[in-house]
């Protein structure tokens, strides 16, 4: 990464900044519309005015976007619609202004490629007597703008994994500025952030957001994604959500995604999480290829079996095993009830399709056998 492609705003004057983000808006609001680009990785946004604060997602209007620049149209066909589908409180701009997540869709209408949100909003309608809970695990790793990790020493590599994970202090944490306002920020724009921590690898981090039912985790974890990128964006450090950032012996990142249904959280929920396990693993080959944005070649970097994952090319699950596909947490294993936690997700996967894959294959398929 080549300073030239790199932003340098964050080295503005951020006092003379402060005076103008303190004007009155003379009871405008200004909305920010954030949508998935056609990567299926990278996030987009851009501004209007509202003459009044909306009260609901209903009272935003659609609106449109260049899609060529987007790479998710051509030129001579270029117009996309936006069609916002939640809000949230923006912690930038402060009360009233809002940050509303758009679908994409094209010029007749349909959904744009990189658009997974209304084929995972169908499942989980398909779904919804079983109450299905998810809650990802973000993580990703600090780069500054010199392409280098966060940190770390300009020539050669800090001290092997070991004191960094959860770790305190400033020859073992790197970062954690952005870490506490990102939670803040979560936490302002109505986020269900969970927690955070320092993960493995120096410079790198984690958050959790759920529980969320349905599409909501998708929705949730886009908005937050967007808010750790505009936040790095001020500081002048990139996050990157590569599954495998630094080559050799450092830990990949991941997407880890817990699951539940309203069985499995309840008295003998054991055996459906041991149903819906035994599922996962008729069809993993499928799952993989659907975990990352590439079809499983970025998880082909991360999941090789060392550094707490499972291999690509088999299941595996087991009790408080972060070497399995699958984990079961040691005290769901005794109580018998509660949540699993599927490993394989990478960290730059699209939840809308994960979570539209794990649904599909753990309670769709057997609400179709029964019907049958």
């Amino acid at each position: 990464m080549s300073m030239s492609t790199v932003s340098i705003s964050c080295d503005l004057n951020k006092t003379v900044r402060e005076h103008f983000m303190r004007l009155p808006q003379g009871g405008k609001c200004l909305v920010t519309y954030i949508w998935i680009d056609g990567s299926g990785e990278g996030l987009r946004n851009k501004t209007r005015t509202l003459d009044s604060e909306p009260k609901s997602i209903d009272e935003i209007p659609e609106w449109n976007f260049d899609g060529s620049s987007t790479d998710q149209s051509e030129g001579s066909n270029s117009d996309m619609y936006l069609i916002p589908v939640c809000m949230f409180r923006d912690p930038f701009t402060l009360d009233p202004n809002k940050l509303v997540l758009c679908e994409v869709l094209k010029y007749n209408r349909l959904p744009a490629e990189t658009n997974r949100r209304q084929k995972c909003k169908k499942v989980m309608d398909q779904v919804k007597e079983h109450e299905i809970w998810f809650g990802i695990e973000q993580e990703y790793t600090l780069f500054g703008r010199d392409g280098h990790p966060f940190g770390w020493p300009q020539n050669g590599y800090p001290a092997p994994q070991g004191p960094y994970y959860c770790g305190v202090g400033a020859n073992k944490t790197i970062g954690r500025d952005i870490v506490e306002c990102h939670y803040k920020a979560c936490l302002y724009a109505g986020i269900k952030i969970f927690g955070t921590n320092a993960e493995v690898m120096p410079s790198q981090w984690e958050f959790q957001v759920g529980p969320c039912e349905g599409i909501e985790m998708g929705d949730q974890l886009w908005i937050a994604r967007f808010l750790l990128h505009r936040i790095c964006e001020d500081f002048g450090v990139i996050a990157t959500l590569d599954p495998k950032p630094v080559k050799g012996n450092w830990n990949g990142t991941g997407g880890h995604t817990n699951v539940s249904t309203k069985k499995m959280r309840e008295e003998g929920g054991f055996q459906y999480i041991e149903e819906a396990i035994e599922k996962l693993g008729k069809r993993h080959t499928e799952h993989i290829q659907v975990y990352d944005p590439r079809g499983g070649l970025d998880n082909m970097r991360r999941l090789t079996g060392y550094l707490e994952t499972s291999s690509i090319t088999e299941f595996s699950a087991g009790i408080a095993n972060r070497g399995a596909s699958i984990r079961i947490p040691r005290q769901v294993g005794q109580d018998k009830k509660g949540y699993f936690e599927d490993r394989r997700p990478a960290s730059n996967c699209d939840p809308y399709l994960v979570t539209e894959a794990i649904a599909r294959t753990c309670l769709l398929d057997e609400d179709e056998d029964k019907s049958a």
